[in-house]
């Protein structure tokens, strides 16, 4: 793969030459046919919060991260969950708004990592007590500086752009019209920490539908096209997905990228069919011929469109009938 210049929404990246608008910094990226990567350090092109802080005892190392997202996405008709990192901002930096800690009245924080109590804490509904930055990120024990919300100081102010989401959509800044359909409950907790909702936790928030703009996963149109959208309130990025989340999301980008990508890809055959077979059948029907070229081989397959367990068509190889195509889960009629 050879560094071009990529324009995303009106940013230009220069991938070699790792500038975004006028900021330079140690992030490139790069498109193939089927692929938008990101090579990065995991540093950001801003200050931070000084780490370790009492909230977070790690500090800021730098990593070695590489993620490659559908180029072309495909949306489906059930979204999925996506826990951990759900995208990467265009400077390079990890988004990951959920969190691993859960409320615990054994533990000396208050917090571990016991997930029985059921009630898991919402990033930057806690940000004191895991010691967000004035970013609204912090730390990781790999040493992984990561975003929970928006960071103002990511964008040049040109693009609403903020990052591209595992499953290849686009997250852009919200602007007036774009609202989030998820609202704090009413009233007390009926178990563990007790008190009111207050956006302490993730159990605390519900989707209610039609009472703002976006979709539970906060996705919405912009100029005739669906992105995602970065929220000033909860849940600030989207916590699922719409479309084919990429295996380099399985696999923590790249580190222990060798070790771990077979472990990645047996997620995506877990996850569903490659994006390629799914483009492959984006404007056809149910059990017509399609073509698509899976990832890693030269040549072409030729197969039918079926429609997979999740409500999306894909191209399933002929011959496979109910098994899995290379890459894929079982497909159906």
């Amino acid at each position: 793969m050879k560094p071009l210049a990529v324009l995303l929404s009106g940013l230009t990246v220069l991938a070699g030459a790792t500038m975004l608008g006028d900021v330079v910094q140690a992030a490139s990226w790069t498109e193939t046919a089927n692929h938008r990567c990101v090579t990065s350090d995991g540093l950001p092109n801003h200050s931070t919060g000084q780490f370790p802080t009492s909230g977070n005892p790690h500090r800021i190392t730098r990593q070695t991260i590489r993620y490659c997202m559908p180029l072309n996405p495909v949306k489906g008709s059930t979204p999925q969950d996506q826990r951990g990192s759900i995208g990467v901002a265009i400077n390079g930096v990890t988004i990951r708004p959920g969190t691993a800690d859960w409320w615990d009245s054994s533990s000396r924080r208050g917090h571990s990592r016991d997930r029985s109590s059921g009630w898991n804490l919402e990033g930057l509904g806690a940000a004191e007590m895991l010691g967000m930055d004035m970013n609204n990120a912090h730390v990781d024990e790999r040493g992984l500086y990561h975003y929970h919300g928006v960071a103002a100081a990511v964008t040049s102010g040109r693009s609403s752009l903020f990052g591209i989401a595992a499953d290849g959509f686009e997250i852009h800044l919200a602007g007036p019209a774009q609202r989030s359909s998820w609202q704090l409950k009413p009233g007390t907790r009926p178990s563990g920490p007790g008190g009111r909702y207050d956006g302490t936790y993730v159990q605390d928030w519900e989707y209610v539908a039609g009472s703002g703009t976006l979709d539970q996963c906060n996705g919405g149109q912009l100029e005739g096209r669906f992105v995602y959208f970065a929220t000033q309130t909860y849940p600030f990025f989207p916590r699922c997905l719409w479309g084919q989340a990429s295996a380099d999301f399985a696999t923590g980008g790249g580190q222990g990228q060798s070790q771990s990508r077979e472990q990645g890809n047996q997620q995506q055959r877990r996850r569903g069919p490659p994006v390629e077979a799914l483009q492959a059948c984006v404007s056809r029907p149910v059990n017509t011929s399609c073509r698509f070229t899976p990832p890693g081989r030269s040549g072409a397959i030729t197969g039918i469109c079926r429609t997979t367990p999740s409500g999306q068509r894909a191209c399933a190889p002929a011959g496979y009938g109910g098994r899995p195509p290379p890459g894929g889960r079982p497909l159906r009629n």
